[in-house]
């Protein structure tokens, strides 16, 4: 088995981050997104990006694309400048690997170097994997948003973690 890989996603990495990130949004409530990406709304996700300050990441085992992640503007007003929100998405078949704290570790040094000063998680209450990985990389709770989000028929509970970088 190889080892896993970083590196900066490309345009040509779309179809896959696509393709991973909706099987999420079909199949669970790792994130609020009810309706999948399209091609063309990702394209302009892509383009919008600053691969210094808000980077986009792939994972590759082998030559195979498995995992992706991504630093966010985490608010439109100029004062959110210097704070992130990261995205974390895993194919199915290759969680539990540790490819989300290659991930994670990866974006705390990204920000660090970009001259951020935190990163915002926003994770669904019912995603303790998600929570459980946050926390071992130094986030904490910060606030909890009761049954704020509906997806499957269920009210959903936004966990806001935070790091100071």
């Amino acid at each position: 088995m190889h080892a896993p890989s970083l590196r900066p996603a490309t345009l040509d990495d779309l179809a896959k981050i696509n393709a991973i990130y909706n099987h999420y949004v079909l199949t669970s409530t790792a994130t609020y997104q009810t309706a999948p990406e399209t091609e063309e709304a990702r394209q302009a996700w892509f383009r919008d990006r600053d691969p210094i300050r808000h980077p986009v990441m792939i994972v590759e085992l082998g030559s195979k694309s498995v995992a992706w992640g991504s630093l966010s503007p985490f608010g439109k007003r100029e004062a959110f400048a210097r704070t992130v929100e990261n995205s974390i998405y895993i194919h199915p078949d290759f969680q539990r690997r540790g490819l989300g704290s290659l991930l994670l570790q990866n974006q705390i040094q990204q920000a660090t170097a970009a001259g951020h000063h935190a990163i915002v998680a926003a994770i669904s209450g019912d995603q303790p994997g998600s929570l459980a990985l946050h926390a071992v990389h130094g986030f904490t709770e910060t606030g909890r948003l009761r049954e704020v989000g509906w997806k499957f028929g269920q009210w959903l509970n936004l966990v806001y973690l935070q790091r100071i970088l």
